[in-house]
C-alpha cells in the first residue's frame, strides 16, 4: 500500500473450509431472504443487482459467518447470492463479473479468488491511477485485484480463534487507511520479499516451519502491523500465545480480531485449541475452533 511504482494493495490468503456460508434459492417473485442471518442485508442487495428486470428470488440463508471480524464474510456472501441468481436466470457472469456488479474486491482480490477456487492465493493489487485512493474494499469501486499466484493449501491444521469483539469496518476503515497510508516502501518492499521469497516457497514445498516463519514476520510488518495495534491486549496476547504454545505461525486475519495458527499435527492441534479456548473463556471470551483449508472454492448444486 505505497503506490511508488503505480500499484496500491496487494495480499496474501487462505480459503477456509469452516465456517462457511450455505444459502438455497428459488426463483419467485420479488426479493424474500430469510434465515436471520445478520448479513441479510448483503443478500438482499446483491440479488438486487443481478436480478434481470421483473425477476425475483427467494433467499434462504441456511448457514453464516460472524460478521466483521476479519473472515471476509461481506464479500462471500455477497458472491453467494450472486451467483444464485447468476445460475437461476442462467446470465452466463464469470465470478469476476459478479464481484463488480455486487461491488466486492475493490482493495483485496483474496475473497473474490477465494470464491472462485479456494487454495492459498497472493493478489498483486491495484495501478493506483485507476483506483485513485487507498481505501478498503467497503469504500472502493475498482474491480477486483488480479491472481498472480494460487495454489493449494497443504494438509495443515488451522487453530481459528473467534473472539467476541468486532473489528474495524465501514467508516472505521476508511479512517485507518487515509491515517496509515502509504506505508512505508521499506516495509513494503520487505513484505514482498517475504512472501515472494520464503512465503509462496513455503506452500509450493510443503515446508510448515517457513510458512511459519513468514506468517509470523507478517505480523510485525507493513499493514498488518498497524491493524494488529489497534486490537486489544488480548487479541494481540493471543498471538503470541499461540506461537508459545507451539504453532508453527499465528497471525490476525485482515482487520480482526479472529486469530488463527497453523500446525502439522493433529494431535499438538487439539491440545492448542484447548488451551486457546481456556484463554478466551478467561479473557474476552469466544470459541475456537480446528479447521482445514478450502482449494475447491465455492461449490453450488442445482435440483
Amino acid at each position: 500500500m505505497n503506490a511508488e511504482l503505480g500499484r496500491v494493495d496487494g495480499g496474501a490468503g487462505i480459503t477456509l473450509d469452516y465456517p462457511n456460508i450455505t444459502l438455497t434459492a428459488e426463483k419467485t417473485d420479488g426479493i424474500e431472504v430469510t434465515g436471520g442471518s445478520a448479513l441479510s442485508e448483503r443478500v438482499y442487495a446483491a440479488a438486487e443487482a443481478l436480478l434481470p428486470e421483473g425477476e425475483g428470488i427467494s433467499v434462504h440463508v441456511e448457514e453464516d459467518m460472524p460478521p466483521h471480524v476479519g473472515l471476509g464474510s461481506g464479500t462471500q456472501i455477497a458472491l453467494s447470492a450472486a451467483a444464485a441468481v447468476n445460475e437461476l436466470y442462467d446470465l452466463g457472469m464469470s465470478v469476476t463479473e459478479l464481484a463488480i456488479k455486487v461491488g466486492r474486491g475493490g482493495t483485496s482480490g483474496i475473497g473474490v479468488a477465494s470464491f472462485e477456487s479456494g487454495g492459498f492465493i497472493v493478489d498483486c493489487g491495484h495501478k493506483f491511477s485507476e483506483k485513485g485512493s487507498f481505501s478498503p474494499s467497503s469504500a472502493s469501486r475498482a474491480d477486483p485485484a488480479p491472481v498472480v499466484f494460487r495454489h493449494d493449501f497443504p494438509e495443515w491444521g488451522i487453530i481459528l480463534a473467534l473472539p467476541d469483539s468486532k473489528g474495524a469496518h465501514d467508516a472505521q476503515e476508511v479512517d485507518i487507511f487515509k491515517k496509515e497510508c502509504p506505508i512505508p516502501l521499506q516495509e513494503v518492499q520487505e513484505i514482498s520479499h517475504v512472501v515472494l521469497m520464503q512465503m509462496m516457497p513455503a506452500i509450493i514445498e510443503g515446508d510448515i516451519e517457513n510458512f511459519g516463519m513468514a506468517l509470523n514476520h507478517l505480523q510485525m510488518v507493513g499493514f498488518k502491523k498497524r491493524e494488529v495495534a489497534l486490537q486489544s491486549p488480548e487479541v494481540r496476547d493471543l498471538i503470541e500465545f499461540m506461537q508459545d504454545l507451539g504453532v508453527a505461525g499465528a497471525g490476525m486475519s485482515s482487520f480482526g480480531p479472529v486469530v488463527f495458527g497453523v500446525v502439522d499435527h493433529s494431535r499438538i492441534a487439539e491440545q492448542i485449541r484447548n488451551e486457546s479456548q481456556m484463554f478466551l473463556d478467561e479473557t474476552v471470551g469466544g470459541k475456537v475452533v480446528l479447521t482445514r483449508a478450502n482449494n475447491s472454492g465455492a461449490k453450488i448444486w442445482m435440483d
